[in-house]
């Protein structure tokens, strides 16, 4: 009996075999959500292409698994528990919030599975806080109790947005106009990017050339546009910003990871940028927060990873 284990964004599905003795993950396959009316159909194409039967599933899913109903944030699918559980024939059923399962991956990443940027060291059993900038911003905390880690899911990138400079006050004060409440996901996100750097070019009373993320952080590391540049900068400010509030919020000593598909992508700019320094920058707290370390995942897919963890912890235990 097969175990498989997902991790599913607001833009893709990641699948993959799960062995239970080794964690080892294998016939890893990824689609675009889109592809599918329901998640149904994505999870049985997955499971025709394997040679036996599935009996045992875990799913890292961007959103609130609380309820039987779960309904996706950034994505159309919404599903019954049960009604998937009966539909697929499955022994057993686990779901999590995707930053639950990324956040269990976190104390299993190997020296070159993360990269590190600014100071601080480990401290050996400290609480751990992973959040990373994607279709949305996930955040989980992660605690080590009785020689066990324990994720604490929540919906911390909801929290509201803060500003640190009269700049970013000013940009607060366009997207109130634009949104009432503003979250730091507004911001801190694959379409809060397109945010940010819009509210740039209406400060600057100029019209936006770009459209989308991709073409903005293009333009931006290849120095074709100012705004383009200063938005990026902007956004590091403001996620070392929200990096510090996440480690005060619980005194992560164990370290502040990021996670999700967009800082990889300029990691070098990123580790130059003045994320770390607006990182520290609280006040009384500067002295406490120099001693956190800060890393950016490099791990290609910690989601199915952490759902690994989690699956293998719950069958074997």
């Amino acid at each position: 009996m097969l175990a498989v284990v997902g991790d599913i964004g607001g833009t893709n599905i990641r699948l993959a075999v799960c062995d239970l003795k080794s964690g080892e993950l294998s016939q890893l396959k990824e689609f675009a959500c889109a592809q599918f009316r329901t998640i149904d159909a994505a999870l049985v194409q997955y499971f025709s292409s394997l040679k036996r039967d599935v009996k045992y599933l875990c799913l890292g899913i961007a959103c609130s698994v609380e309820d039987d109903l779960v309904i996706m944030t950034n994505f159309s699918w919404q599903f019954s528990k049960k009604a998937l559980q009966e539909t697929l024939q499955l022994n057993a059923l686990y779901l999590l919030n995707d930053y639950t399962a990324i956040s269990l991956a976190v104390p299993f990443l190997k020296d070159n599975e993360q990269l590190k940027i600014g100071g601080g060291e480990i401290k050996e059993g400290g609480t751990k806080v992973v959040f990373g900038p994607g279709t949305g911003l996930g955040v989980a905390h992660l605690i080590h109790v009785n020689n066990k880690w324990l994720s604490l899911e929540g919906e911390g990138g909801h929290v509201s947005l803060a500003a640190n400079s009269r700049q970013q006050a000013d940009i607060l004060l366009l997207l109130q106009d634009q949104y009432g409440h503003v979250s730091a996901e507004r911001v801190l996100s694959g379409p809060g990017f397109v945010n940010l750097y819009e509210s740039l070019c209406r400060l600057a009373g100029k019209p936006p050339q770009y459209q989308e993320p991709q073409q903005i952080t293009k333009a931006a590391l290849s120095s074709e546009c100012p705004l383009a540049m200063r938005s990026l900068d902007v956004f590091c400010q403001i996620m070392g910003s929200f990096a510090g509030n996440l480690a005060l919020n619980l005194a992560c000593s164990g370290g502040v990871y990021i996670a999700g598909g967009i800082v990889p992508r300029f990691s070098d700019f990123f580790a130059e940028s003045d994320f770390r320094e607006y990182f520290e920058e609280k006040g009384r707290f500067k002295g406490y927060l120099t001693t956190i370390p800060t890393f950016i995942i490099t791990h290609e897919y910690p989601g199915l990873l952490g759902a690994s963890v989690y699956l293998r912890q719950e069958i074997l235990e």
